[in-house]
């Protein structure tokens, strides 16, 4: 093969040219092969990488699930905890109305004056508090209530017709018809003062007790007495069972009231109690009750 060029002519030969494309060949084969290896251990390298990018992206998804997760947990935690709140929140709301109604009903109830309204729930709960020791000082210590459950009342305080005397005397007490053996009770807390049968009386069978201001409290005609003199009594504690010993028609009670030896009529005694705490001192004129408000601020109206 000849090729004529602008400076001469060349010629070769096909086993030349053959020599020639296979060094050629070669040549690139391992240029390719060098580069290949480059590439692929360039791009193994990449894998690699990738392969440790993808798992650290895995591991923070799976972080981000599991704190998701507990988020999550802890905001309904957190909702149920608000939801919580919010009731006893609401119960004590309720109870601190409720609070409040029975605060005024007992305010009320006292005759306690409303002299701060600025005053907290606590401050008004201790004046009530203390209106309430000062009153059941009294109801504790001065007689009230019944002193026996009773069919009815047969005699009132007062004149009458006396049943066995045949003539109109003073009835100094309260006669409740009962049958022989009802339980009899202290009115108020006190001494005994008597106990036994009393002659000449006509009480029969009595108990007397010595009370608090200078109160007494009679029970006679009673079939038996269960306390004895000098001994304490509370209020409500069973004194005796009543019968018809003495001067008596029929079994019952009679039950007096007295302060200084004064007969009082029972009856304002007997309906007097903490939801009427003032009635008394108007009801019972006989005993004089300013000079006691002067040490216990007992009767509202009373003070100036």
């Amino acid at each position: 093969m000849t090729l004529t060029t602008v400076h001469g002519s060349r010629q070769y030969t096909l086993n030349q040219i053959a020599k020639y494309i296979v060094a050629a060949f070669l040549l690139m084969a391992a240029l390719s092969f060098f580069v290949s290896n480059l590439l692929l251990v360039k791009t193994t390298d990449d894998l690699l990488e990738l392969e440790d990018t993808h798992q650290q992206l895995s591991d923070q998804y799976e972080l981000m699930l599991g704190t998701q997760q507990l988020y999550r947990s802890e905001l309904n935690s957190l909702g149920d905890a608000l939801s919580s709140l919010y009731a006893e929140r609401e119960e004590l709301a309720q109870q601190n109305q409720m609070m409040g109604t029975e605060l005024e009903n007992l305010e009320s109830m006292l005759g306690v004056l409303d002299a701060e309204p600025a005053a907290t729930a606590q401050e008004r709960a201790e004046v009530a508090k203390a209106a309430a020791k000062q009153r059941l000082f009294m109801l504790y210590g001065v007689p009230n209530g019944v002193p026996i459950q009773s069919e009815r009342i047969n005699d009132r305080f007062g004149m009458r017709n006396h049943p066995t005397l045949k003539k109109r005397t003073m009835h100094n007490g309260i006669d409740f018809k009962a049958a022989k053996g009802t339980p009899v009770y202290a009115t108020a807390d006190g001494v005994v003062e008597f106990a036994g049968y009393n002659k000449g009386s006509g009480y029969g069978y009595m108990v007397r007790l010595t009370h608090n201001l200078g109160f007494k409290t009679y029970y006679a005609h009673l079939d038996s007495v269960k306390v004895k003199p000098k001994a304490f009594v509370h209020k409500g504690q069973l004194i005796g069972l009543s019968g018809n010993s003495g001067r008596s028609t029929g079994p019952h009670l009679h039950y007096e009231v007295r302060h200084l030896y004064t007969p009082l009529d029972p009856e304002p005694f007997m309906k007097w109690g903490l939801n009427n705490f003032e009635s008394i001192f108007s009801a019972v004129e006989e005993v004089q009750w300013e000079s006691l408000s002067a040490m216990y601020p007992l009767n509202q109206a009373a003070q100036p």
